[in-house]
């Protein structure tokens, strides 16, 4: 005798989606896609501009070798040498003390704050420091390093002031990423008897480190458009100078500043070349930043 185990379960047919979910879900795509184009479309005008009025200016022979000292104001020629020196001292000295700062906050709240109070604090106080105007850092530097310290302005200063900026967003990137290991990876690691400390540098960071790169890289190209410390703590020069802690120093950003107020074509020409090459040097250092992350992400064996 057949039992109702053994007979054979007929499916339910295949009624079809109803025309108000296909309906629904052909809005939503619409929508979606008008959004990605709405917000496309003045991204690429405004990068399609920088290209076409700074190329000229990029394509010059000593564009990349001479700085403006000595040029006349109306005078062509010269170049963002000068400048483009003064970025990259001053975002290097600002990576070298914001990232691992950022990074050991972010480690420090991910795996040991918890629900204490000094953690809270700390996310506090980060989501603050987030918000805070450059100008704002930039007077606080002001008034700590030069006013009560008696420094002198200089490009160092203008790094401590860029630290500010940069550090929240390290240590909100990095604390993300390191969300994001599974928790399985670290509890593998305890249960063989390995330290708190040595999973979190040699699993859960690695894991995390290609993520972290790119959101250190992201922080950094913040940075280094900012005018406001700039103008604050060491003036723009439009000669070279690798002095870090004393003298003004030129920067991309100080070129476009510098130039505001010069009507003829060559500040017009400085300004959008200044301004390209701010551009190109950020995505050089994104491009860099894909290619670390990529030879030193954990690859499963």
């Amino acid at each position: 005798m057949t039992s109702v185990l053994d007979r054979p379960i007929k499916a339910p047919a295949f009624q079809g989606v109803g025309f108000r979910r296909r309906l629904t879900d052909l809005t939503a795509t619409i929508l979606v896609t008008l959004s990605v184009i709405v917000a496309l479309v003045p991204l690429v005008w405004v990068l399609w501009t920088v290209v076409v009025e700074g190329l000229p200016a990029i394509t010059s022979q000593t564009w990349f070798t001479n700085s403006f000292s000595g040029l006349s104001a109306s005078a062509m020629g010269g170049g963002v040498y000068h400048a483009l020196v003064g970025t990259l001292m001053q975002g290097l000295v600002c990576a070298i003390l914001a990232v691992p700062l950022g990074l050991f906050v972010a480690v420090y709240l991910v795996e040991y704050a918890g629900n204490s109070r000094l953690g809270k604090l700390t996310t506090f106080m980060v989501d603050i420091l987030s918000g805070v105007p450059s100008i704002v850092a930039a007077l606080f530097i002001y008034a700590l390093w030069i006013a009560t310290f008696g420094f002198p302005k200089s490009a160092f200063a203008v790094s401590l002031a860029l630290v500010l900026l940069m550090v929240p967003v390290v240590v909100r990137s990095t604390e993300e990423m390191l969300r994001v290991v599974p928790t399985d990876l670290r509890e593998a690691s305890y249960a063989l008897g390995v330290p708190k400390w040595k999973t979190i540098a040699r699993i859960v960071v690695p894991t995390a480190l290609p993520g972290i790169i790119t959101g250190v890289m992201l922080a950094l190209a913040r940075v280094l458009g900012e005018t406001a410390p700039l103008l604050i703590l060491v003036g723009y020069a439009p000669f070279i100078n690798f002095d870090l802690f004393g003298g003004e120093m030129g920067t991309l950003p100080g070129v476009m500043v510098a130039e505001m107020n010069n009507p003829t074509d060559a500040g017009s020409n400085r300004i959008w070349g200044a301004a390209l090459t701010l551009i190109l040097l950020i995505a050089i250092l994104n491009v860099v930043a894909k290619v670390i992350g990529h030879f030193t992400s954990v690859r499963k064996q």
